[in-house]
């Protein structure tokens, strides 16, 4: 492993630009995913942590130098809880061409309050990338600490035994590339075990969570490397930091996983004809797991792929049961599920937005009282928007006001994307300063019209 330890002097840009991008897969309907990508993927996690130490939330995304750049910067910043200011943001890594938020990053924060932000590779063309700030607390300025084969990384930690890190890696498919899901281990996120291979059986995207030494993930299945008709959800789920791996109901798994037809299997979707893209995993008051995605018929944008919703499908301690939540127009209508004290609360692009048949919407904020069985609209967050808003990401211990944020951007052609928070009630939403002539700036009130974006 190469351990380089190049010092990133801090290189600030005056404003917050998210990355736009489009994949070029063009339909009927428009493109399998496009627009303001810079909270871009879900299987980036976490997107941002709250540190009580601090009272700040650290965040990345996906950023570009100018409006009019399709080129990728990795961004990392702040929301400063006791002032309400957020700084002019830092580029962590500058991908020098590379206009794929694929590279995006995820961001953890030690006990000290140091800040690690691992950017993601691409295959074995781009290795990934894991930084660390100087100072606790502060994004002044970074190390590089090592070099790695990783893509969609994904970072937990645990206090006493460090961080845990889930991510994939490319072999060659049937019909593309399969994405095989591996993790490895650091106590001090320098110094890091072999990897360690969770699951091969021709492709699959994860999205998972921690609640105390738990360590779970929950997967789809990509038949013949075609990740276009993901299906199926796995579950698999560690409290001893990797040593052993079980199902929900404490079944060990035998790693890896190889065959579609495993004990891990929760929800065989295929047998519906169903494809699933995850979006989101959280944990009830009693640490059990709760999946959320969305459920279509189609991989592909527009009305064939209805009924499409956003579902939950949730462990009560004996046996798995699923729940919709709502419709939506898109697969990538990617949001965020909070629980908190009997109230799930989903944040979700779940209303068409200017594009309906394109990546994102309307922000919605959805709530269930009765563990995701029925779901009420409580707040429509974001209406009249000129772009659609995309990606909506939860920090790990979400604080209001910076509860949720998420990027937008025009979804048939190449426009500026802004950034956003809000808060836990959804009536409260801030823009992130596209332009910024000081240092410091405070967030203000998003005007949901056609005429502020530049």
């Amino acid at each position: 492993m190469n351990n380089p330890q190049e010092p990133i002097s801090p290189r600030r840009i005056d404003g917050y630009r998210g990355i736009w991008y489009e994949l070029g897969h063009k339909y009927e309907y428009g493109d399998r995913y496009s627009g303001g990508l810079g909270t871009y993927t879900a299987y980036h996690q976490p997107a941002a942590v709250y540190s009580a130490k601090h009272e700040k939330t650290f965040f990345t995304y996906g950023g570009a130098p100018t409006e009019d750049a399709r080129h990728l910067l990795i961004m990392v910043s702040y929301y400063d809880h006791r002032t309400g200011m957020v700084p002019k943001p830092v580029v962590v890594c500058d991908k020098m061409g590379v206009d794929d938020p694929h590279d995006n990053g995820a961001v953890q924060v030690d006990d000290e309050g140091y800040v690690y932000v691992f950017v993601s590779g691409r295959n074995t063309a781009r290795m990934g990338l894991i930084y660390r700030s100087r100072e606790p607390g502060s994004i002044d300025g970074f190390d590089l600490l090592s070099e790695q084969e990783v893509t969609y990384p994904q970072v937990w930690r645990h206090v006493d035994e460090g961080f845990f890190f889930l991510f994939t890696k490319y072999v060659k498919g049937k019909r593309g590339p399969s994405r095989e899901l591996y993790w490895k281990t650091s106590g001090n996120g320098v110094d890091w075990s072999e990897d360690h291979k969770l699951a091969g059986f021709e492709g699959h995207y994860q999205v998972s969570g921690c609640s105390g030494r738990k360590v779970a993930t929950f997967f789809n299945w990509h038949p013949e490397s075609e990740n276009n008709d993901r299906t199926n959800i796995y579950y698999a789920e560690t409290v001893d930091f990797g040593k052993t791996w079980t199902t929900a109901d404490g079944k060990a798994l035998e790693l890896p996983l190889d065959d579609p037809g495993n004990p891990a299997l929760v929800v065989d979707y295929r047998a519906e004809g169903r494809v699933v893209f995850t979006c989101d995993l959280s944990f009830d008051e009693m640490g059990n797991p709760i999946l959320l995605y969305v459920c279509s018929c189609d991989g592909n944008p527009g009305p064939q792929g209805y009924p499409r919703e956003f579902r939950v499908t949730r462990w009560d301690g004996k046996k798995w049961h699923t729940h919709v939540i709502s419709p939506t127009s898109h697969n990538f209508d990617m949001g965020s599920l909070y629980v908190e004290e009997g109230l799930w609360r989903v944040i979700v692009p779940s209303e068409g937005g200017p594009d309906p048949f394109g990546t994102g919407g309307e922000v919605v904020v959805w709530i269930s009282r009765d563990q995701g069985e029925s779901w009420t609209r409580e707040q429509q967050v974001t209406e009249g928007s000129q772009y659609n808003n995309s990606h909506v990401r939860r920090p790990v211990g979400a604080k209001d006001p910076f509860y949720a944020f998420w990027a937008d951007g025009e979804t048939k052609e190449m426009s500026a994307s802004r950034l956003y928070f809000c808060d836990s009630t959804g009536q409260s939403v801030c823009s992130l300063p596209y332009d910024m002539d000081e240092d410091l700036y405070q967030a203000v009130p998003r005007v949901d019209t056609a005429v502020e974006h530049p």
